[in-house]
C-alpha cells in the first residue's frame, strides 16, 4: 500500500515525493486499525489511480512530474465519482500527516485507582451478581449503582485503559486509530455515507468526546413521557438524575481564557445579529485550553467517566475486564444466566447492556435475542455539518477548547450550532482543494475559525450485523442545507473575509448570496456528514410492538437482561447527550437493583 499511496499522497497534500512516502508510510500504519473494507478501498484506490496515469500518461503515478501529477488528480475531480474519490481520500492522508503534539508543560491530574484486569488474566468461569457490557457513559453509572446496591459486579470492555501520559507523549495519529473503534472509520452506508465515530476504551466516548453537557430539553422529555409512555421522563423525575450526574462529572461552564478565538468570535457573531448564545457548560473543570479532547485529554482535565464513576463502582467492588468483547448473552429456560467472551464464561442473573447504540443491537442479535423488529432499526444520528470561515488575524491560538460556544438560536427548529476547533486532519471539516491549494490551505489554517451545526433528525437508521445503513431523510437534508445559511452568516457576522462551505462544488463563498447559491444548488450527497450521538437502535417505550425495551429498561422477551445506553432512547435528544444517558443509567440500574 505505501508504494502505490506515496504518489497520491504527495500529489494530494502536494509536497514533495519524501513527504508523500512519508504520509503514505503513516497512514499504511495507521490503517492496520481500519476496518478490512476500509483498507481493500484505499489499496484499490491507489491502484485504480495508478492504472489510469498510465492509460492517459503513460507512466505511473509515482513516476509522473509533480505537476503534471497534481494536474491529473485535479482532472479526476473533475467528474463526480473522482471528486467522491479524492474527497475520501482526503480524510485519511490528513490523518497520517496530522501534527498536533500534545503539550509537555505543565503536569495531568493523578490517574484514579481502579481495578483492571486484562481478559487473557481472567478466569475461565467466574460468577457475579451483575455483568455490565460497556465502561463508557451507560455501563459506567449502572456498574457504579449496583455496585453501591451491594452488588458483585463485573464490568465487560471491550478496549483498554489507557493513561494520560500515553496521551502527553503519543503522537495524535496514533492515538486516534487506538482510541476508536475501527480506528475511527466507521460509516454509515447511505447517499450521502455518514462518519460515525465510536469511542472505544476504558471510559467509552467519554474519554474522546468534547465535555459538552447540556441537560435534555424540557420539551423532549415531555415527549419521551407523553409520546413514548416512559414515566422516568417526567421533567420532576429526570431533573434530580441529572442534578447527580452534573455533581458526578462537575459540570461548570468554562473560564473565559480557555474559550479560544474560535469560541470567542461565535459569540461576537450572535451578539452582532441578536442571537441567543453562550460559552458550553463541560465536565473539565481543570480544563487549560489544550484542545486535544477528540484524542485523550494530555492532563486529565476531561472529567471523563474513568475519572469519577467507574472509580466510584471499583471502590464499591466493581472490576473492569479490559480487552473483552462480550460474544454473546447465555439464556436458559427465557432468563439471562451469564455472559461469554471469548473462551471466557461469566454465569450471572442480572446482565446490563451498555455498549452502545452500534454494538448492542447486534450483541443481542448475536445472542439470538434481537427477535423484536424494531431492534436495530429507528437509528437517529444527530448528524452535523461545519463550515469554516477565513479570518484576517490568526484565531487557532492556545489556550482555546475543542466545543467552545452553542449558539442556541434555531434549537426549537432542531438546530444546535456549536463553535469547534482543533487541527487539520482530527476535525470533521475536511479542507477544501488538491495538491497546492490544499497545501495553501493548510498552512493557513490559524486564520480559519471553524462552527458546526447538528439537526433532530428521524429515526431512519438500521444497524445490521456488519453494516450501518443511514437514509438522510429529506426534509432533514434541507434542515442541514438551512444549518449551512445560519453558519455562514453567523461567520459573516463575526467578521469572515470569505466562508469555506464545505461542499465540493462550490468549496468558498466571499458573500452570502454567494453562499445562498451554493447551498441551494448541492445536492444532498453533496454534504460532508459526520455523527457522534447514534441513539435509538433499541428504543424504549410503553407500547411493546414498537419498542423492543420497556419503560423502565427491561429487554422484552427475556428475564434478567437491561439496556442503559444510548440505544434505549426513543428519539433524538436534539443535544450532545451524554447526560442523557447517564440519567437513564441510574434510573435503570436502580431498578434493576431493586427487582432482585
Amino acid at each position: 500500500m505505501t508504494e502505490r499511496l506515496s504518489g497520491v499522497a504527495a500529489a494530494v497534500l502536494g509536497t514533495g515525493p519524501d513527504e508523500g512516502r512519508r504520509v503514505a508510510t503513516e497512514l499504511s500504519h495507521l490503517s492496520r486499525a481500519f476496518p478490512g473494507p476500509v483498507r481493500l478501498g484505499l489499496d484499490a484506490a491507489g491502484v485504480g489511480l495508478d492504472l489510469v496515469a498510465r492509460v492517459v500518461a503513460g507512466r505511473p503515478l509515482t513516476r509522473l512530474d509533480p505537476a503534471v501529477r497534481e494536474a491529473f488528480l485535479i482532472a479526476v475531480t473533475g467528474r463526480p465519482r473522482g471528486r467522491a474519490l479524492m474527497e475520501a481520500l482526503k480524510v485519511p492522508l490528513m490523518l497520517a500527516a496530522a501534527d498536533a503534539p500534545a503539550p509537555n508543560d505543565g503536569g495531568a491530574a493523578p490517574e484514579p485507582h481502579l481495578t483492571c484486569v486484562a481478559a487473557a488474566d481472567w478466569p475461565g468461569r467466574t460468577r457475579a451478581d451483575a455483568v455490565v457490557v460497556g465502561s463508557g457513559a451507560g455501563g459506567a453509572l449502572a456498574a457504579r449503582e449496583l455496585a453501591r446496591a451491594g452488588l458483585t459486579v463485573v464490568v465487560l470492555e471491550e478496549g483498554r485503559r489507557f493513561t494520560a501520559a500515553e496521551f502527553r507523549h503519543r503522537p495524535p495519529a496514533e492515538r486516534f486509530v487506538d482510541l476508536y473503534r475501527d480506528g475511527g472509520a466507521t460509516v454509515a452506508l447511505g447517499s450521502p455515507p455518514v462518519l460515525l465515530p465510536q469511542g472505544r476504551g476504558v471510559g467509552g466516548t467519554t474519554l474522546v468526546n468534547s465535555g459538552t453537557c447540556y441537560r435534555t430539553p424540557e420539551r423532549v422529555l415531555r415527549q419521551w413521557r407523553d409520546v413514548h409512555g416512559i414515566a422516568l421522563a417526567d421533567p420532576l423525575e429526570f431533573g434530580p438524575l441529572l442534578d447527580e450526574v452534573e455533581r458526578t462529572l462537575r459540570v461548570a461552564p468554562p473560564p473565559v481564557n480557555v474559550l479560544g478565538r474560535n469560541g470567542l468570535l461565535a459569540l461576537a457573531g450572535a451578539e452582532a445579529l441578536g442571537w441567543r448564545a453562550a460559552p458550553l457548560r463541560r465536565n473539565a473543570p481543570g480544563c487549560t485550553g489544550s484542545c486535544q479532547c477528540v484524542v485523550g485529554c494530555p492532563r486529565n482535565a476531561k472529567n471523563g467517566v474513568h475519572l469519577n464513576a467507574l472509580p466510584q463502582a471499583c471502590s464499591a467492588g466493581a472490576v473492569v475486564v479490559t480487552g473483552a468483547r462480550a460474544d454473546r448473552i447465555v439464556t436458559a429456560r427465557g432468563r439471562a444466566v451469564g455472559v461469554r467472551f471469548g473462551r471466557h464464561l461469566i454465569a450471572a442473573p442480572l446482565i446490563v447492556l451498555a455498549a452502545g447504540a452500534i454494538e448492542t443491537p447486534r450483541l443481542l442479535a448475536r445472542s439470538r435475542l434481537g427477535g423484536h423488529p424494531g431492534l436495530g432499526r429507528g437509528l437517529a444520528v444527530h448528524p452535523a455539518v461545519s463550515m469554516a470561515g477565513r479570518f484576517a488575524d490568526p484565531v487557532t491560538t492556545l489556550p482555546a477548547v475543542l466545543q467552545s460556544v452553542g449558539v442556541e438560536q434555531w434549537h426549537d427548529e432542531g438546530v444546535l450550532i456549536e463553535a469547534t476547533s482543533g487541527p487539520p486532519g482530527l476535525m470533521s471539516f475536511v479542507l477544501p482543494g488538491i495538491g497546492r491549494a490544499l497545501r495553501d490551505e493548510i498552512a493557513g489554517a490559524d486564520h480559519l475559525a471553524t462552527v458546526g451545526a447538528m439537526i433532530a433528525d428521524q429515526p431512519s437508521g438500521r444497524v445490521g450485523a456488519r453494516f450501518v445503513r443511514y437514509r438522510l431523510a429529506p426534509d432533514d437534508a434541507d434542515r442541514l442545507r438551512s444549518a449551512l445559511l445560519s453558519i455562514g452568516r453567523l461567520l459573516f457576522a463575526a467578521g469572515a473575509e470569505e466562508v469555506l462551505t464545505g461542499l465540493p462544488r462550490r468549496p468558498y463563498a466571499k458573500t452570502m448570496d454567494e453562499l445562498r447559491d451554493a447551498v441551494s444548488t448541492a445536492d444532498s450527497r453533496d454534504l460532508h456528514l459526520a455523527a457522534f450521538h447514534p441513539t435509538g437502535s433499541a428504543r424504549m417505550g410503553a407500547d411493546p410492538q414498537r419498542a423492543p425495551v420497556d419503560a423502565a429498561g427491561r429487554l422484552r422477551g427475556v428475564r434478567g437482561v437491561w439496556v442503559a445506553d444510548a440505544s434505549v432512547l426513543p428519539s433524538c435528544p436534539r443535544v450532545n447527550p451524554q447526560l442523557s444517558i447517564m440519567a437513564v443509567a441510574l434510573a435503570v440500574a436502580r431498578t434493576a437493583a431493586a427487582s432482585g
